[in-house]
């Protein structure tokens, strides 16, 4: 039996129409599993599940061999973290990690020893004595989660933790989420909308869609070879493309048919193809055998990323900042790269 188990899971906020159903998951001891996807798609309402904060309306959940799908939130030994911190504002460092565990009614000698153990495995040691309004937003950020450590939980829930920070905070505070949740070996579900965090933070991620599971595999699978046309979409293979017979086809019946493409499409897609896809990094602008006008142009620094309007609908690619002189309007040759395209049959 695994660790924790999702069987069957079905829940919402409306009792007839429930925005996660039949959802399985299974999670290993000391795993960080991501459920990544756009708004909407049901990763926190799983997630809420799981805490408590919803009831279910079918399925079970397991957590280390206990149905905890009906105990109550605070019975189910599982620490939180959320995307607003969820600080007490007049409660020092200390007192606010200290906070579940003076609750548990702990010895004040273990509670000390607990709380400046976990304070200093996420580095501040010395910040103690501040309030919440006197840190950063990664400091208050990193006491939100001591706060979730210091009581021991089976299981750690991280709702968009990192949502408020800057770009590089982010990036800086992922790489100390990942090397405490390695440190100290726990269980861990991460909520995320953001695809560069759950590659950069997983073992497995759990793409979903509509409240359901669209696929559940290792980062460098999600990214290199995603198995359907939404996961495609999302993990940044923009420019996706109805295929039939060695053709690419637009949503409004164009084509593009360069003989030469054509052939090589024939010989590399594979039996059941539906759709092809690519990223816009694989897509060259200013060299090829189709022809598109150019909608808009971004720098990008050492390149320039164009969308081109053309006989198939709109095609993302880019081209060289020191050789793109192309601007709205203007007509422009670009590439598909047989070699670099993903064929999805769904």
């Amino acid at each position: 039996m695994s660790y924790l188990e999702l069987h069957n899971l079905a829940v919402g906020y409306e009792a007839a129409k429930p925005s996660v159903k039949n959802l399985h998951l299974t999670v290993e001891k000391g795993e960080l599993i991501s459920l990544l996807g756009p708004s909407g798609c049901g990763k926190t309402t799983t997630m809420r599940a799981i805490a408590g904060l919803l009831n279910l309306q079918a399925g079970s959940i397991t957590l280390d061999g206990i149905d905890i799908g009906t105990m109550a939130p605070n019975k189910r030994n599982i620490g939180m973290v959320f995307q607003s911190y969820a600080l007490f504002p007049h409660l020092n460092v200390f007192d606010n990690i200290a906070f579940g565990l003076r609750l548990r009614k702990v010895a004040p000698a273990s509670l000390r020893s607990k709380v400046e153990a976990v304070i200093a495995a996420v580095g501040l040691t010395g910040f103690e004595a501040r309030l919440p309004a006197q840190m950063s937003g990664g400091q208050q950020q990193r006491v939100a989660l001591a706060r979730a450590i210091v009581i021991e939980p089976k299981l750690l829930l991280l709702d968009e933790p990192l949502s408020n920070l800057d770009a590089k905070l982010r990036v800086q505070m992922r790489t100390e989420l990942r090397r405490i949740q390695r440190e100290l070996g726990i269980t861990m579900l991460y909520v995320t909308h953001d695809q560069d965090e759950a590659l950069a933070l997983s073992d497995r991620i759990v793409v979903m869609n509509t409240g359901k599971i669209e696929q559940l595999d290792i980062p460098e699978n999600i990214f290199n070879t995603p198995r359907t046309r939404f996961v495609a979409n999302f993990m940044g293979f923009e420019n996706v493309f109805d295929y039939k017979d060695g053709l690419l086809c637009g949503q409004t019946g164009g084509t593009l048919n360069d003989a030469e493409q054509r052939l090589a499409f024939t010989t590399a897609a594979k039996p059941g193809t539906s759709c092809v896809a690519w990223r816009p990094d694989r897509v060259r602008v200013g060299v090829g055998p189709y022809t598109g006008s150019v909608l808009a142009r971004g720098f990008m620094g050492d390149t320039v990323e164009y969308l081109l309007q053309t006989p198939i609908g709109q095609v993302k690619g880019i081209s060289t900042a020191a050789t793109s002189t192309w601007r709205e309007g203007d007509k422009v040759a670009f590439s598909l790269p047989v070699a670099d395209a993903l064929y999805l049959s769904t």
